[in-house]
Formats: structure tokens, sequence, C-alpha cells
């Protein structure tokens, strides 16, 4: 995948629903799993996997922050860790 496939991946990626994202993630991954993919197919489907990982991290972070942000709002409640 060159640089201004991997741009316009990223993008289309930005626009799917955490759930969306889970579901490709698992596909490509279970295309990796099955074989049969030679090197260069094998190296875009990573790539394509990566960007939906860091999308899926995106999302899950930002929930994180949100979650943070409502109970330090609510009635003096300190950040809790969700870690």
């Amino acid at each position: 995948m060159n640089g201004e496939e991997s741009q316009k991946y990223t993008e289309e990626v930005g626009k799917m629903s955490f759930e969306e994202s889970i579901s490709q993630l698992e596909k490509l991954v279970e295309k990796l799993e099955a074989g049969g993919t030679d090197l260069d197919e094998s190296l875009e489907i990573y790539e394509r996997a990566v960007i939906l990982r860091n999308h899926c991290k995106s999302v899950l972070d930002d929930g994180q922050r949100r979650i943070k942000k409502i109970l330090e709002t609510s009635g003096g409640i300190t950040e809790t860790d969700f870690e």
C-alpha cells in the first residue's frame, strides 16, 4: 500500500464505528491465519490491520476520557483508573 492508499484507507477507517473496525480487523486476522497469501499481500493486510487497531485504540481512549470527565463533574468524584 503506497502513502496515498494508506491515507485514503486511514480516512475510511476514521469514519467507521468501533464495531465495524473490530469486525474488519477480525476478518484481516482470519485471512492472515488462513495462510496462502504472498508476502506483499500479507504486508498490505498487516498495514490495514495496524490502521484499524489504531482507530479502535483511539475510540477506546476517547471513551475513557469521556468517562473520566463525567466522573469528575458528577458530585466531585475523583478520577478513576480503568486499567
